[in-house]
């Protein structure tokens, strides 16, 4: 990868995000802030477990609020590495730092590459000007 693409978020049209950490191959994976604030107040929040190996676009996470439940799509195939149990145990986290101390979980990518054809941040920006 280039030098700015290691430190480039990418985003899905599903408010997913992913960015690079520092072990060659993970990327560390949460939604968005039009995301968490579109759902409001979360109040539960469903990880995947370690191990578990997930396909592009998969459903792997659930994030309810008291307005509405939603599903949380893995942005590149892989496997689930670690997870951020401080949003399962306090959900608002996801709501006061969606983009930070928010996270979901990381992924081992089978293809590091498909990072570069997601959504950069302009695009992902364009994409909710639309919405």
């Amino acid at each position: 990868m280039t030098a700015t693409s290691m430190t480039a978020t990418r985003y899905t049209k599903d408010h997913e995000w992913i960015r690079p950490e520092a072990e060659e191959g993970v990327f560390r994976i949460g939604i968005t802030a039009h995301a968490a604030k579109s759902l409001g107040d979360l109040v539960y929040v469903e990880l995947p477990e370690p191990g578990r190996k997930v396909t592009a676009g998969e459903a792997c996470a659930v994030v309810e609020s008291v307005k509405a439940a939603a599903d949380v799509y893995a942005p590149i195939a892989g496997e689930v590495r670690a997870v951020n149990g401080a949003v399962a145990t306090d959900p608002a986290l996801v709501n006061r730092d969606p983009e930070g101390e928010g996270w979901f979980f990381t992924l081992r990518a089978d293809d590091p590459k498909a990072f570069e054809a997601l959504l950069d941040e302009a695009a992902y920006r364009a994409f909710l000007e639309t919405l």
